[in-house]
């Protein structure tokens, strides 16, 4: 692996130097993009709007647009901007695991101790996962703010970059129903969930898309075309509600029993 970024993690006035990796991985097939009559590959190219001429990426500046000119930025200046932040992972505080709404979480990364941080590398994550507590912590990297969990995955630090509490965006946007539900539904859909809780591992759960899409091509490269798959998902009207969660329970508690 390589890193994406240099610098120290703190906490209080403990400082570890570390690395931070990628931990996790797109595998999404690599799919060029083609003009259907044919074939041919589509390209992107970046384009002077005044010139039409292509520019070369050691051409290319950024700028931010005030009144009807730019303010050319150099890369000092993104640093500058706040060099403690560019440099550091700065714990804040620490919270509960429970305390943070899964929908803030975005990325995850892996943070790996430097020469010499191996000690307080170690005191840090032995310590949060003794309290079962997340150091909340900002940092820049690229030219952004990030927001951040630093926690504990098997035996490393692991930092999770989350969203700021203004990306996202107000449920009351959304046209949710109304409708009453019945303390007896719910007490069968409690029974259900029970039924199917189990201690969670990521392990039973594969990607399986990409392979079944790769059969797909390796069936069109062959000049067969695959027939097409029939799938009808009808929503449970109301009125059968306690039925199909009757059902549900009987069909788990077989499979159980098998």
């Amino acid at each position: 692996m390589r890193s994406i970024w240099n610098g120290s993690i703190s906490f209080g006035l403990v400082s570890i130097p570390v690395k931070l990796y990628s931990a996790s991985e797109s595998r999404k097939l690599d799919l060029d993009m083609l003009d259907k009559h044919d074939n041919a590959r589509i390209r992107y190219k970046r384009v002077n709007e005044d010139t039409g001429k292509e520019v070369e990426w050691k051409d290319i500046v950024k700028g931010f647009k005030k009144d009807e000119d730019y303010i050319v930025l150099e890369k000092e200046d993104f640093e500058n901007a706040n060099l403690k932040k560019s440099k550091t992972i700065d714990i804040e505080e620490f919270v509960a695991e429970d305390d943070v709404a899964e929908v803030l979480y975005k990325k995850p990364y892996f943070l790996e101790p430097q020469k010499e941080g191996g000690k307080s590398y170690n005191l840090l994550r032995d310590a949060l996962k003794k309290t079962g507590k997340l150091g909340v912590a900002t940092f820049v990297m690229r030219q952004k703010e990030y927001l951040s969990l630093v926690g504990v995955y098997d035996k490393a630090l692991v930092l999770h970059v989350i969203r700021f509490s203004d990306e996202i965006r107000e449920t009351k946007d959304l046209k949710l129903p109304k409708t009453k539900v019945a303390k007896k539904e719910v007490d069968m859909a409690i029974s259900l969930i029970e039924q199917y809780t189990t201690e969670f591992d990521p392990d039973k759960f594969k990607d399986v898309y990409n392979d079944q899409l790769m059969k797909i091509i390796e069936s069109k490269s062959t000049g067969k075309k695959p027939k097409p798959q029939k799938f009808k998902d009808e929503p449970t009207q109301a009125k059968d509600l306690m039925a199909k969660l009757k059902a549900s329970l009987d069909k788990k508690k077989k499979s159980k029993a098998s």
